[in-house]
């Protein structure tokens, strides 16, 4: 029985109300964590494709779990939703959401013959909250074999790692005088970010390659005749792998301390965003949807790149065989730029989401029937986990 055509069917049958999702998502954003409305739609239409659907997860609103079928394997299409703050859908994350919804319409008349479970899981705040961090430190992932989605971006692309990452903020106490009158009264909390600025800038000539740190002064006083007495630096710490990352992050908090020290000032360091793991794809699983593309007649395919982002994908690839493929919205874009939001709701980027959903659903099939792909995809995910912590 030809289940992927089957299934390419029942998703062209449903794809005005994909792009529907895709388009309506993608021209209301909402930021992370309150994404009501788009939570609303991916779930409604799950339901009305016959999934059982849990609303609110791990204490998250807006996060969602829909599931059809019973017994192993429970294959995971995960959904983003969220918005970045004043550029919208400028990341495509309404077409992920769609097209994993797509995917999972598309599977649903077929489950039952097919065997196994079809799990669709809505993530909310990946662009600032890191929600799946805390859905997979809930168990959430649990018992689930297999977990895709796709991203959409300017390159076919199968396999790119992430970097781990930490988010520190710097709280910087000192005590407040006339600048001009009695500036020997006063302490000078931006003294202190100056300093901390001063030691991450001399660190960086013995950085390992890959590392990044960039960060910001959220706050640097009132007034220029008052000495701060409040000041306070964001920080976002990267490195290829999570291992090396926490080492140089106790590097960058040995000189706040220190930073602190010089100037007479207090800092206090605080996480003000989930760390995220470095993403770990899983090549069997990438080459088996790399196949299904080219099957939908795709052929300008990369295999694998770099990658220099972050991604709260990375903490789900740490406990699920993962893959996190890129597809194709136009040549030349930059994901984060007002071009890429117009994209995101342009005609190519709703032909995308279906091509995706087609690709997401042809390869749930693959691991629903084929025993040796399955097998292949969990023995890599422990020599990958193997590998993480040697």
């Amino acid at each position: 029985m030809k289940w992927k055509e089957q299934v390419s069917t029942e998703i062209h049958a449903r794809r005005r109300d994909v792009e529907h999702l895709a388009l309506t998502i993608g021209k209301n954003p909402e930021l992370g964590f309150e994404e009501v409305e788009a939570a609303r739609l991916l779930t409604g239409a799950l339901e009305g494709a016959g999934y059982t659907v849990t609303r609110g997860l791990a204490g998250l609103d807006t996060a969602f779990k829909a599931t059809l079928g019973e017994g192993n394997p429970n294959i995971a299409l995960l959904c983003e939703y969220d918005a970045l703050p004043e550029l919208g859908h400028a990341c495509g994350h309404n077409l992920i959401g769609a097209a994993s919804v797509g995917a999972a319409v598309g599977l649903a008349p077929f489950v039952e013959s097919l065997g196994g479970r079809i799990t669709v899981l809505g993530t909310p705040a990946e662009e600032t909250g890191s929600g799946k961090v805390v859905l997979v430190d809930a168990g959430v992932f649990d018992g689930i074999d297999a977990a895709m989605m796709f991203h959409p971006s300017s390159l076919n692309l199968l396999m790119a790692s992430s970097t781990a990452l930490d988010a520190y903020e710097f709280e910087f106490i000192g005590k407040a005088a006339h600048a001009a009158d009695s500036p020997e009264e006063g302490i000078n909390a931006l003294d202190g970010v100056l300093a901390l600025f001063g030691g991450i800038n001399a660190l960086r000539e013995h950085l390992p390659d890959g590392v990044r740190i960039h960060g910001i002064i959220s706050e640097g006083g009132t007034a220029p005749n008052i000495v701060p007495a409040r000041a306070v630096a964001r920080f976002y710490i990267r490195a290829p792998r999570r291992e090396m990352l926490d080492r140089i992050t106790e590097k960058v908090l040995h000189i706040a301390d220190g930073a602190a020290l010089m100037t007479g000032t207090v800092v206090t360091a605080r996480e003000f965003e989930l760390a995220t793991d470095n993403l770990m794809p899983s090549q069997p699983l990438a080459l088996a949807f790399g196949a299904n593309l080219q099957g939908l007649g795709v052929t300008d395919i990369e295999e694998f790149v770099e990658g220099r982002g972050s991604s709260d994908m990375g903490n789900v690839s740490r406990v699920v065989p993962s893959i996190h493929p890129y597809l194709s919205i136009g040549d030349g874009l930059v994901a984060h730029t007002p071009e890429f939001a117009r994209a995101s709701v342009s005609q190519e980027g709703l032909q995308v989401a279906i091509l995706a959903a087609e690709a997401l659903a042809h390869t749930a099939v693959d691991l629903l029937t084929d025993p040796l792909l399955l097998k292949a995809v969990q023995e890599e995910h422990v020599r990958l986990k193997e590998s993480a912590i040697a």
